[in-house]
């Protein structure tokens, strides 16, 4: 009888434990964040990625009232940045601004430390279209001349990307094939010093963004071509490509994701503080200020649309020699 008084008492205080824990679970996910978020970027500062990071960084911190700390995480083209997200504990303290295609491609084409499924997808916020630029004085003054002048030195003019398998080597690669051309690529890590190389006049042409370019188009950059369907609002005086008779549409876009398997109740907080953030004139404002898209989608449904993407492209590598 003693015995069992005795088990049944350990077995009550046992239920009491498991039942305070289940109980302290949702109030735990309430008082989330009580320490800082680290927003990952794989690129080095400056560049797109990073600046709608770092304008992020300000609107989340008063969505969430903790503070958000963006770390630039630069190496194989975003890859490093992603695999750690991948890596890390899914307690919602660890993020990662994505760049699409990047995401997709970079385990595409080799081992990157992650895969699509490592991740829970918050949500998608904006797209920026892929552009070619050029020094203010280069002697290129239009894709036209950009074409002839690599049609006749193949090889000789110099690309920069910010990295294999990123948007820009990716535009680079269809636009070699879509004209006949062959550039010399050479990869940054990341759009900074990508378009310092081409001020500087180490890189004839730059792949960079168009809300990269922008800011710096006119006494510094002429930008030959932007590689929307139509010529974005937001850059009314750059032709598109297929303006110039170049079959090319593409862009950059970004996003935020976690480790897999982010408690319910955090991932709920980040994608309602992201949603919020999206419809607020005043982050709308910055984008536009940054030559920047609006393209927000909730998480499950950019996951669709990635899906169906990662589709495409796993067809494109099939087909295409140059991306074995």
């Amino acid at each position: 009888m003693f015995a069992m008084k005795t088990w049944l008492a350990g077995f009550g205080a046992s239920s009491m434990v498991l039942a305070t824990a289940l109980a302290a679970t949702p109030a735990a996910a309430a008082q989330w964040p009580e320490r800082p978020i680290e927003l990952i970027v794989g690129f080095a500062a400056g560049g797109g990625t990073d600046i709608t990071a770092r304008t992020l960084s300000v609107f989340l911190e008063k969505e969430l009232g903790g503070s958000v700390v963006v770390v630039n995480k630069p190496g194989a083209s975003g890859a490093l940045a992603m695999s750690m997200v991948a890596r890390a504990k899914p307690d919602g303290y660890t993020l990662g601004m994505t760049n699409m295609p990047g995401l997709l491609t970079l385990p595409i084409e080799r081992p990157a430390g992650f895969s699509g499924k490592d991740f829970t997808y918050l949500a998608t916020l904006v797209r920026d279209p892929s552009a070619f630029s050029v020094k203010a004085d280069s002697p290129y003054t239009s894709l036209k001349e950009l074409i002839d002048a690599a049609r006749a030195k193949p090889g000789m003019i110099s690309y920069g990307s910010t990295g294999v398998g990123t948007d820009d080597h990716l535009a680079l690669v269809m636009f070699e094939a879509a004209t006949g051309t062959d550039l010399n690529h050479v990869p940054f890590n990341g759009a900074g010093p990508l378009r310092n190389a081409v001020l500087g006049g180490h890189a004839d042409v730059g792949g960079m963004n168009l809300g990269e370019a922008m800011p710096y188009s006119g006494s510094q950059l002429r930008i030959l071509g932007q590689a929307s369907e139509k010529r974005s609002p937001l850059a009314p005086d750059v032709p598109t490509f297929k303006e110039q008779g170049v079959d090319l549409v593409f862009a950059s876009e970004r996003g935020v994701i976690g480790p897999k398997g982010l408690p319910a109740e955090v991932e709920q907080k980040l994608a309602k503080a992201l949603e919020t953030i999206a419809a607020n004139p005043e982050f709308q404002k910055k984008m536009l200020q940054q030559f920047t898209e609006m393209d927000y989608l909730p998480g499950d449904k950019w996951q669709a649309r990635l899906n169906e993407a990662d589709k495409q492209f796993r067809a494109m590598w099939a087909k295409q020699k140059w991306l074995d």
